[in-house]
């Protein structure tokens, strides 16, 4: 697979993790990969004739929305597939597509379902393009208009950046004293615009700051990654692993068709 990523205009860097280009040679190997939960919603555009990918034993045709909110996902890319892929920042992807998140958690959407007939006229103008830097345009042109049309929200702006800064580790009580709002009130904003309670963002969170943990120091410990990462034990280090990837940390960092 050839994997190109692409400059993000200022204007959607602060919703955009990353856009990029991914193409499978009629060559490529169809093997499965095991994708890790991140929080993160994801939109595939296809520019191809042939099919997406097939996730979690799903084949998915057309373009498609993922969302890995708290389960890991098999996925097998399509040989002779083109698509290009955006990555949204935990809590952006709702100003693009307008729905409650907890409805896209932990599942893959037909884009259609969300976009309606405007992706079928972005496919179609993707496929005539003459370079994946004029779709990638495209994409962003289309994405900066759903941005005019949508509104930030300051408290689940306030308590995202709390949690990155922390490493997810921040109670719940103090995100709930930093707004003002209730805990339930809070809790039906984060199920809204993240697609999961802060209790487990705060979670996943902290999961995946062990993650960047484990493929930073392969010299520590388990003991060791736990208790960096925040965990009060072993026990529920190698519990969130288990809970999020099927698998313990040690065969995390060992498999290479894992990837986070």
């Amino acid at each position: 697979m050839r994997i190109q990523s692409y400059d993000i205009i200022p204007a959607l860097q602060s919703y955009v993790k990353q856009i990029c280009t991914m193409e499978c040679d009629a060559d490529t190997d169809n093997s499965y990969i095991r994708v890790l939960p991140d929080a993160c919603v994801e939109l595939f555009l296809n520019y191809t004739s042939t099919p997406v990918a097939i996730i979690s034993n799903e084949l998915h045709k057309g373009s498609i929305v993922i969302s890995r909110m708290s389960r890991p996902k098999d996925v097998q890319m399509r040989k002779g597939n083109g698509v290009v892929a955006i990555c949204f920042y935990p809590g952006m992807a709702y100003k693009f597509v307008k729905i409650p998140l907890h409805t896209l958690s932990d599942t893959t959407l037909s884009l259609t379902d969300i976009w309606g007939a405007a992706v079928a006229d972005l496919e179609e103008e993707m496929a005539g393009s003459s370079s994946n830097e004029v779709r990638v345009n495209l994409v962003q042109k289309y994405l900066f208009k759903e941005l005019a049309n949508s509104k930030d929200d300051l408290h689940i702006a306030h308590c995202l950046r709390q949690v990155q800064l922390s490493g997810g580790l921040i109670p719940v009580g103090r995100l709930v004293s930093d707004t003002g709002l209730s805990q339930r009130h809070l809790s039906r904003k984060f199920q809204e615009y993240v697609g999961l309670s802060p209790k487990e963002y705060l979670r996943v969170s902290k999961f995946i700051l062990s993650l960047n943990h484990l493929k930073s120091y392969p010299m520590f410990s388990l003991t060791e990654l736990a208790y960096k990462s925040g965990y009060y034990d072993q026990a529920h280090f190698i519990r969130d692993y288990k809970d999020y990837t099927g698998y313990t940390p040690g065969q995390v960092l060992k498999d290479r068709y894992i990837l986070y």
